[in-house]
């Protein structure tokens, strides 16, 4: 039977990758990766399996899905092992589920091996818990990004403005200015506390905390091109104090020198 693996890499850290994909990878033939994989990730699988870039970056030169598609159907029908590396998780905002109706349609098995989202790798970095049961009684994964590079236009804004609940958006470096004002027109207090976070679990992570009602300025604030997730809701107070603590420690400190 024909047969191809979609594999979730993970949001970029080598150590976050299972060893079920490790071993997955690592017997493949050939490996087709998305753009947002980390190189430390395929320095992991190693020479065997030949490397294939079908990258898809908002804004620059990208492999269409459906070429992709047609590619994956392609080396698999040829008898390649082939597998198919996702960043994160494949079933989060990953686009599986148009790649496993293409395959499924052209005769071909698809397994998936899930990876760690996002979403769990951002919180334990900033230790923080999203469900924290004094301030959040829900969790939503929400994409800024819809299939024109706009927001998508039918997101529940009344869900998502709920003040008790915590939002991790991703995708959201183009258009979060904007998410962040409808979310304040549908009643999201502009005083909830938010988190960017610039290429999670990478070397290079960099985080800025504020408030929804400044959330613009915050992105505007970005080091680099990396991917950019949001995090909005009451789960993040501690971390604002503490980052307000050290920003009038500095200042005070500044001040003194001066």
């Amino acid at each position: 039977m024909k047969q191809i693996t979609l594999v979730g890499a993970g949001p970029g850290d080598p150590e976050f990758l299972t060893i079920k994909a490790l071993r997955v990878l690592q017997a493949a033939d050939v490996v087709l990766f998305d753009e947002l994989v980390s190189r430390e990730i395929l320095e992991t699988i190693g020479p065997g399996p030949t490397a294939i870039s079908v990258g898809k970056r908002a804004g620059r030169p990208s492999w269409a899905q459906g070429d992709i598609n047609d590619l994956m159907i392609r080396l698999t029908t040829e008898g390649w092992r082939v597998v198919r590396l996702k960043s994160g998780d494949p079933s989060v905002f990953g686009r599986s589920g148009e790649e496993i109706s293409a395959l499924a349609a052209a005769g071909i098995d698809v397994k998936v091996v899930p990876g760690i989202t996002t979403a769990s790798a951002l919180a334990a970095s900033l230790n923080i818990s999203l469900t924290h049961r004094d301030c959040a009684q829900s969790l939503r994964f929400v994409t800024a990004h819809g299939a024109k590079g706009m927001l998508p236009p039918h997101l529940d804004w009344a869900g998502l403005s709920d003040q008790a609940t915590t939002l991790i958006v991703y995708m959201g470096g183009r258009t979060g200015g904007e998410l962040a004002a409808r979310l304040m027109a549908h009643g999201r207090s502009g005083l909830t506390p938010v988190a960017v976070v610039e290429d999670v679990s990478r070397d290079g992570q960099n985080t800025t905390v504020g408030r929804l009602n400044c959330l613009s300025a915050l992105l505007s604030r970005r080091r680099g091109s990396g991917p950019v997730t949001i995090v909005i809701g009451e789960v993040l107070k501690g971390l604002l104090a503490s980052h307000h603590s050290i920003e009038a420690g500095a200042q005070v400190q500044k001040e003194a020198q001066g």
